[in-house]
């Protein structure tokens, strides 16, 4: 049983609603698994109340926070200062509360999608071939730019709505092309960015049968863990690559600096949140 102590360490994630999220139990894990004193908390705050609760979590001696949907765009916004990979995606995940007073962010969403590829799909590199991305949300902005850091010859955005993918080609610059439709032929990579897939969500409908069999279908969703378009994947034979590695691995970061402590994810870590999944 975790006691804290008047000095612990605490951290938490905003977003509304924020029930859903599984970052205080991975979070808590990691915080029990190394015996460390301190607390991570859901934080529940309307879009209206954002700014000045931020303000107030780091008069309050939070170590800092992570944020997610719909804060991501607004955090960034209300940052002093936001780090080169935070720039690079235009939203921030991941907030740390500095002594001074000063808020600075960066995005890890991109750095856990790739842990995430690396991990479940040994021996892929972004350098292969051309990534095909579906949706332009903010994790999606993080995920494009990370794939265009690591080498990515060629991505293309195919979101419902063409004016949101066409801003943020123009925001990554490179080689980004946007499409109306997905082209599969010769990518590397699928990505699904969108919500399509998720419980409570109609499924993504899309033919894999242009995709080499080489190529990786990776889905950001991870409830359910199997969707339809992993399951699809896996049938032709291509590596499939859920979304749960994502949120474990880009959870890694944020977690150092607040407690001090570089955690790993391993099968353990894994399970224990997959079991949540299911509940």
């Amino acid at each position: 049983m975790n006691i804290l102590s008047g000095k612990a360490r605490k951290a938490g994630v905003l977003g509304w609603p924020v029930a859903h999220s599984r970052s205080p139990r991975l979070h808590g894990y990691w915080l029990a698994q190394h015996g460390i004193d301190g607390a991570y908390l859901p934080l529940p705050v309307r879009p209206e109340h954002f700014l000045e609760s931020v303000r107030a979590l780091a008069r309050m001696g939070f170590a800092g926070a992570n944020v997610t949907i719909p804060h991501k765009e607004a955090a960034y916004a209300l940052c002093d200062a936001v780090d080169a990979v935070g720039q690079r995606a235009g939203s921030v995940n991941t907030l740390f509360f500095r002594d001074d007073g000063r808020i600075e962010g960066t995005s890890t969403d991109g750095y856990g999608f790739l842990e995430s590829i690396h991990e479940q799909a040994p021996g892929w590199q972004a350098a292969d071939g051309p990534a095909v991305i579906l949706g332009a949300g903010g994790a999606v902005r993080s995920v494009a730019a990370a794939l265009l850091d690591a080498g990515c010859p060629r991505l293309v955005l195919a979101n419902r709505t063409v004016a949101r993918a066409e801003a943020l080609a123009r925001d990554l610059g490179g080689p980004v092309e946007v499409a109306d439709a997905p082209r599969l032929e010769g990518a590397s990579l699928l990505v699904n960015g969108t919500s399509l897939g998720m419980v409570g969500e109609p499924p993504l409908a899309i033919d894999l049968a242009p995709l080499p069999g080489t190529a990786v279908v990776a889905d950001m969703v991870y409830v359910p863990l199997e969707t339809a378009l992993l399951a699809q994947a896996r049938a032709r034979g291509l590596r499939a690559v859920d979304g749960l590695g994502m949120l474990l691995h880009q959870a890694r970061p944020g977690f150092h600096q607040w407690f001090g402590v570089a955690p790993t994810v391993d099968a353990k870590l894994r399970a224990f949140v997959a079991a949540d999944l299911l509940a």
